[in-house]
């Protein structure tokens, strides 16, 4: 018996010695890992969306974006929110995006229409949103504020 099972160890051995030779591709089939280096597709060039800050209060398009940069982000995107689907009760959406275009978002409408600014300003990413999800349902607006350390 104990000789049947050093011939099955040895076996064993001998089968994993054949395919540590060869690339690892050929004895255990195609590698799902593409071989030529540096063929992967560059990033995408950045967003030419809107990159500048808000003013503090209105806007040049009528949005009131209020004293933005001192404010509680907890009470800000909220009352954010109110003020956008107020402006924007019962409106189509082509009119919406041109709209917030008019102050200062940059706009996608693919499923749903979404309308972004974001910025950076001391170590801190600020990012206002609209999403339309159909003509006729209320807007989603927000407000987000992450910050690299201490405000």
């Amino acid at each position: 018996m104990r000789f049947l099972a050093m011939i099955v160890v040895a076996a064993s051995l001998a089968a994993c010695a054949s395919h540590s030779g060869g690339s690892s591709g050929e004895a255990l089939g195609a590698s799902p890992f593409p071989v030529a280096r540096g063929s992967a597709l560059p990033p995408p060039e950045p967003t030419t969306g809107a990159t500048a800050a808000p003013p503090e209060g209105r806007g040049p398009g009528g949005i009131d974006f209020g004293q933005w940069r001192n404010a509680d982000p907890a009470a800000y995107a909220p009352a954010f929110q109110t003020q956008v689907r107020a402006r924007y009760a019962n409106q189509e959406v082509s009119y919406i995006r041109t709209d917030l275009e008019a102050n200062g978002f940059a706009c996608e409408n693919g499923s749903r229409l979404e309308c972004r600014i974001e910025i950076m300003e001391r170590q801190c990413a600020h990012d206002w949103y609209v999403v339309v999800e159909r003509s006729s349902s209320a807007p989603i607006a927000g407000y987000d504020l992450m910050c690299l350390g201490a405000r």
